[in-house]
């Protein structure tokens, strides 16, 4: 079912998918950036739905309550209470840790608007995880969504963020006024 709405949605949007099969692995994190529209999220599930993948995200956990947050959740979405975060990168972990199988996307940036760095929990999920970090891709430009890159973590911020900053430049938003590419 998803497979096929992935199809529909993005060829009603004209959208194509770039997802080498070297790039679908059973357990990884996905960068989701940038992020300056709610439509991203939309194209970012559709790619991977398009692709046979069940990818989950964090979401605050008042939209996975209620009748509405059935269907949220059937999205994908995990519910977290954003107030009390400092939990969520062993959170993440455990999710990891206690899944054979788990595609975990992250908004780093945690807005849609400009920030001045990403935060970098992230970076902690993945070293601590022992998963690779797959750098997602949504280009407006070319209306291209999906993996464009894998990073196995070498544990080095720097470098790593070096790495995924310089990654990211060349990337095309739909709003780039909203994007930082410095971003660490």
């Amino acid at each position: 079912m998803k497979k096929a709405l992935g199809t529909v949605i993005l060829f009603l949007f004209g959208w194509k998918t770039t997802y080498p099969t070297e790039y679908k692995i059973h357990k990884m994190l996905m960068l989701a950036a940038p992020h300056t529209s709610n439509w991203d999220t939309l194209f970012t599930l559709a790619a991977y739905w398009k692709e046979g993948l069940d990818p989950k995200f964090f979401i605050h956990e008042s939209y996975t309550k209620g009748f509405f947050g059935f269907f949220v959740k059937k999205l994908g979405a995990i519910g977290v209470d954003k107030e009390q975060n400092k939990g969520l990168v062993e959170f993440a972990v455990d999710l990891f840790e206690n899944s054979s199988e788990l595609l975990l996307i992250i908004a780093p940036e945690g807005t849609k608007h400009k920030t001045d760095k990403w935060r970098t929990g992230f970076f902690n999920i993945a070293k601590q995880a022992n998963v690779p970090l797959s750098l997602g891709l949504l280009d407006y430009s070319s209306k291209r969504a999906g993996i464009a890159g894998l990073l196995s973590m070498t544990g080095n911020f720097e470098k790593d963020m070096a790495y995924i900053e310089n990654f990211y430049a060349k990337a095309n938003p739909k709003h780039p006024e909203r994007y930082n590419k410095n971003i660490y």
